[in-house]
């Protein structure tokens, strides 16, 4: 059944939607190097329809236009580093023209969201089932990461288990290093990339670490401190680790436009598209423990 036509009468200006986000992901708590808020639009437009994205693509732009979104709002940015043109010839350039001639504004909450109670870390440790939830570390006056516990202790390989069910499905799956047998219940998680908090996830306390984006060196480095011990490691996709968060985004920011005066009726949905960019793997779990890697002549 198709979605039934907004009701012109439910319009919101553009500008209270942006203050009830801003008041649930403060643009303050966003990390001084990234690039949240506003960036698209006019603070008097009316809104109706809201679209929540991880990535703001030309197919996520094509999708809110088409669904008739009045308003796109993602967790990555769109203009993180310098853009020097907007000629439609590039990627961002038509990104963004196609966000201002569809009349769609678009705002961002990425580390700003993530630093938030509930934010992205905290969304991904409650899927995982974690209780008696702290910060895995503090920047200034903001909470970075989570650590919980697990209703009871298991086996490493039926954590991963877990993870998987609990994430969308991607195309990569999961990344597991670790002894499969070895019994874990303190969890650490970061959404997104996080191979940069190694030493507070060892100083957590931490069986196991949940994240993304995991790079060779920082990862080996990492198993070699532990001498094969725990804390071990998952990752298990970006935009899996961090896509729960939308769904937890667009029912706050809903609650939050029902308690102001005067908000009227607003749609709100989270984008149908994936934007994980891989399509296919090859060769999964073609190397195990008992085959030794040829010689690679040094390190690179």
């Amino acid at each position: 059944m198709d979605d039934p036509a907004p009701d012109v009468s439910a319009e919101l200006p553009l500008r209270d939607v942006v203050a009830a986000l801003e008041s649930l992901y403060p643009l303050e708590s966003a990390a001084d190097w990234d690039r949240v808020g506003l960036v698209a639009g006019d603070l008097d437009q009316p809104v109706r329809r809201i679209l929540f994205a991880l990535d703001p693509t030309l197919a996520v732009i094509d999708e809110a236009r088409t669904w008739g979104a009045d308003l796109l709002v993602t967790h990555h940015p769109l203009l993180l580093r310098g853009v020097h043109s907007v000629a439609t010839t590039g990627a961002k350039g038509a990104s963004v023209t196609a966000l201002v001639r569809s009349g769609i504004a678009l705002w961002v909450g990425h580390t700003n969201a993530d630093v938030a109670d509930p934010g992205v870390s905290t969304v991904l440790a409650d899927a995982l089932g974690l209780a008696t939830q702290r910060p895995l570390s503090t920047e200034g006056a903001y909470a970075v990461g989570r650590v919980g516990e697990l209703p009871s202790p298991m086996r490493l390989a039926e954590f991963a288990d877990v993870v998987a069910a609990a994430l969308p499905a991607t195309a990569g799956g999961i990344r597991v290093s670790g002894d499969a047998d070895a019994q874990v219940r303190t969890i650490a998680v970061m959404g997104g990339s996080g191979d940069d908090r190694f030493d507070d996830v060892r100083a957590s306390g931490a069986d196991v670490y949940v994240t993304a984006d995991l790079r060779h060196h920082p990862v080996l480095e990492a198993r070699e401190e532990s001498r094969g011990g725990p804390p071990f490691l998952i990752d298990a996709g970006h935009w899996a680790t961090e896509s729960l968060w939308l769904a937890s985004g667009r029912e706050r920011l809903l609650a939050a436009l029902e308690h102001d005066p005067g908000a009227t009726r607003v749609e709100a949905r989270v984008s149908a598209i994936r934007t994980e960019p891989w399509t296919f793997v090859v060769g999964a779990n073609a190397a195990r423990a008992d085959r030794v890697a040829p010689e690679t002549g040094g390190v690179s």
